[in-house]
C-alpha cells in the first residue's frame, strides 16, 4: 500500500487584469481579491512526524502571491505574451511552487486560484 499524505494552504493576493480579446467588460481593466489553495502530497514523513512544515509551504505561496500583490498583471512577465487569465495565473502558480517546492518526497499536486467566491480553478499535471 501506497502512503499519501496531502496538505493545504490557502493565501489571498489583490491584483487587475485585462482580458485581451475578451467580448465582454472583462476586456476592460478590472480586479479581483484572488484565493490560491495549494495542494502538497508526500509519501513520507520526517523524523519529527511532518511531511512538510505548513509554514514552509505558506512561505513560498505567500512569496508568489506577493509578486503579482497589487499589480496590473498585464504589465508582468509572466502575462506580457499571455492572457492573465484565471487558468494561466494558476499554472504560473502551479509550476512556480513546484519550482520551489518539489523534491523526492514532496510535490505540489494541485493549485486552485478563486478569481470570486463562487468562481475557481484547479491546475494539475499528471
Amino acid at each position: 500500500m501506497s502512503v499519501k499524505y496531502t496538505l493545504k494552504v490557502v493565501a489571498d493576493f489583490a491584483a487587475a487584469h485585462t482580458l485581451k480579446d475578451y467580448p465582454g467588460a472583462c476586456s476592460r481593466m478590472h480586479g479581483h481579491n484572488w484565493k490560491v489553495e495549494a495542494e502538497v502530497v508526500a509519501s513520507e514523513l520526517n523524523e519529527i512526524g511532518m511531511a512538510i512544515d505548513f509554514k514552509d509551504i505558506k512561505r513560498e505561496v505567500r512569496a508568489i502571491a506577493s509578486e503579482l500583490d497589487h499589480y496590473y498583471l498585464n504589465e508582468l512577465e509572466p502575462f506580457q505574451e499571455i492572457n492573465p487569465t484565471a487558468e494561466h495565473i494558476a499554472r504560473y502558480f502551479y509550476l512556480e511552487l513546484s519550482r520551489r517546492l518539489n523534491s523526492p518526497s514532496v510535490k505540489v499536486s494541485a493549485l486552485t486560484l478563486w478569481e470570486t467566491e463562487r468562481a475557481c480553478v484547479t491546475y494539475s499535471e499528471d
